[in-house]
């Protein structure tokens, strides 16, 4: 673009003939020279755009336009089928979309209480119940891999609701193919032991072993290393998590809230959700439990979406 220098030739010409003759003749030769200037801006020789530039401009726009409009039919598409997918699996609420990832994950620390001897000196992994976060997110883990419920593949899905596995692999042997699908759907598959065993019974080398082992089935078995560990129970010591660093564990999340079917158990005092809490639920069905896991999923979702809270993906805060 060229507009001032335009603006200068016009300038520049206006003076030249200011000084003119001013009868027909002078009229005349200011026609010409106005006629001239058009050809030339016609032409192309100054910066205004030419017929083709405004064309390609004007498409530009209507693309523009069209790509907003596309965005926003998307995002009304988007909602009409989680509307659709809240009334086909009996949730009365929409579940509330969880905003976008942090640029920058929090600094991610062992609870006060939650530290075992020299944590900090050597370096081990936190150990935490909650995210610190200011977003209106809380976190759902479900952990071993007893029940294999495929309703609750499809509703996970369908819903688009994030959730963190920790698999044991003495339940989950039987059926690598259900988690496969799970993994597939982008669900992030972490270690929970072999056995499932009480870690602070265990020596150091035992202890090793059910972590190690873990690691290394999930990583034969689903391609990928885990780098989260839940021990079994929520109980460990010094040993667990020593051995769990040995195993290539960085962080060991543990939960804030309980969900089952048709309650929520909480850690604190309040009772209540906190921006950030990690939410412990399990694999089961009516063996265990007065229903399913889709059950288990209407409650946690009733019980989330009416405090205002969305469900994020962990591994986005991590």
């Amino acid at each position: 673009m060229q507009l001032v220098g335009q603006r200068e030739d016009k300038t520049q010409l206006g003076h030249r003939y200011a000084a003119g003759p001013r009868g027909r003749f002078g009229v005349a030769v200011a026609a010409l020279l106005v006629a001239a200037l058009g050809t030339a801006c016609g032409s192309g020789q100054s910066g205004a755009p030419d017929k083709a530039e405004k064309t390609k401009a004007a498409g530009g726009s209507e693309a523009g336009a069209a790509g907003a409009l596309s965005a926003a039919e998307k995002a009304k598409a988007l909602q009409q089928a989680r509307i659709a997918a809240a009334k086909k699996w009996g949730l009365r609420k929409v579940p509330l979309a969880a905003p976008a990832a942090p640029k920058e994950k929090p600094h991610i620390s062992t609870r006060d209480g939650f530290e075992v001897w020299n944590h900090e000196e050597d370096e081990l992994p936190p150990v935490f119940t909650t995210v610190p976060t200011e977003d209106k997110v809380v976190f759902l883990t479900i952990d071993d891999g007893s029940e294999k419920d495929p309703e609750f593949l499809k509703m996970m899905q369908e819903l688009k609701i994030p959730y963190t596995a920790f698999l044991s692999d003495y339940l989950v042997k039987d059926d690598y193919p259900y988690f496969k699908q799970m993994q597939a759907a982008g669900v992030t598959l972490n270690n929970h032991t072999l056995n499932h065993r009480y870690m602070p019974g265990l020596s150091y080398e035992q202890q090793r072993e059910e972590i190690c082992g873990q690691q290394d089935t999930i990583q034969k078995t689903f391609g990928k290393r885990p780098t989260l560990f839940r021990p079994p129970y929520g109980n460990y010591n010094d040993d667990t998590l020593k051995a769990a660093k040995s195993c290539g564990i960085k962080a060991v999340p543990l939960w804030n809230a309980e969900a089952f079917t048709n309650r929520m158990d909480y850690r604190e005092w309040d009772r209540d959700l906190h921006p950030g809490d990690i939410i412990l639920t399990h694999f089961r069905g009516k063996e265990d439990w007065k229903g399913t896991m889709p059950d288990m999923i209407r409650h946690v979702m009733k019980t989330v979406t009416d405090k205002g809270y969305a469900v994020a993906r962990l591994e986005d805060y991590l």
